[in-house]
């Protein structure tokens, strides 16, 4: 692993742990010729992703964009770190067990628009506005009618029983 501040090839691992959920390895590491200390995170990759947008052009799946879009919904927003990173991999397994190398980008959009409108409903309208491209005030008054139909919905619903 290459030295962050110096560039040096010869790192040495000094910590490895499981992340919280399992789902990746935190390794603590130091190079031995600027001293400096780093973090990597180790996480398993079933298949190569590649992403078609919808002009056709064809990119590799990026995990790293995946969380930053993510990020920019969730901006401000009271959701735990760990919530955010269970999204996250939640999608990316979803996507690597689908069974298709190409992905095309709305079945992404569309995981990520289902996991925000589980965790923060702003968020989710900050995300729907970029994604859908609104253009006017009307795009965000029928998305927020769907939303309070949803939660009207889940509202009046019975609750689960316990034998179910």
């Amino acid at each position: 692993m290459r030295c962050p501040y110096c560039g040096s090839l010869d790192t040495q691992v000094k910590d490895s742990r499981p992340t919280d959920d399992h789902a990746s390895i935190r390794r603590r590491r130091v190079c031995p010729d600027c001293g400096g200390r780093f973090t990597t995170f180790e996480r398993v990759q079933l298949r190569e992703l590649t992403v078609v947008k919808r002009s056709g052009r064809r990119a590799p799946f990026d995990r790293d964009k995946l969380e930053t879009s993510i990020a920019h919904a969730l901006r401000k927003r009271p959701v735990a770190p760990e919530r955010i990173e269970r999204m996250v991999n939640g999608i990316v397994r979803q996507l690597e067990s689908s069974g298709e190398a190409e992905i095309p980008s709305s079945t992404i959009g569309e995981l990520v628009m289902e996991g925000l409108k589980g965790l923060d409903d702003v968020a989710y309208v900050r995300f729907a506005s970029v994604y859908k491209n609104f253009r006017e005030a009307k795009d965000f008054e029928e998305l927020l009618g769907q939303l309070g139909t949803i939660e009207e919905e889940a509202a009046s619903a019975p609750p689960p029983r316990a034998d179910d």
